[in-house]
C-alpha cells in the first residue's frame, strides 16, 4: 500500500479495515455505492437550481443540472435550441 495515498488524519488500521470491507461487497457493491453517490450529487444540484429558480418545471430544472454537469460548450452543441440558466 503506498502510504502517500493514506490521508494524515486517517490511521493505518482504519484504511486497512476500510478496503476489507470494499473487497467483501466486490464490484458490483462499489459500483452501487458509486451510483448512490452520483444520484445524491444530482439531486443536490437540482436541488440548488430549483431554490435558484423556482418557476422552472422538472424537465428545466434536470436541463439546467445537466448543463452544469457537462459544460457550456458541450450543452449547446447537444441542445442547440435551449436557453436555461443554472
Amino acid at each position: 500500500m503506498d502510504m502517500n495515498m493514506v490521508p494524515r488524519d486517517t490511521t493505518l488500521e482504519a484504511i486497512c479495515i476500510r478496503f476489507s470491507i470494499l473487497r467483501k461487497i466486490g464490484l458490483a457493491g462499489r459500483a452501487g455505492m458509486a451510483f448512490e453517490l452520483s444520484d445524491g450529487l444530482r439531486a443536490i444540484i437540482e436541488s440548488g437550481v430549483r431554490q435558484r429558480h423556482p418557476d422552472y418545471d422538472d424537465n428545466t430544472v434536470h436541463l439546467a443540472a445537466l448543463r452544469m454537469a457537462i459544460g457550456e460548450e458541450l450543452f449547446h452543441q447537444s441542445y442547440p435550441d435551449i436557453e436555461v440558466k443554472s
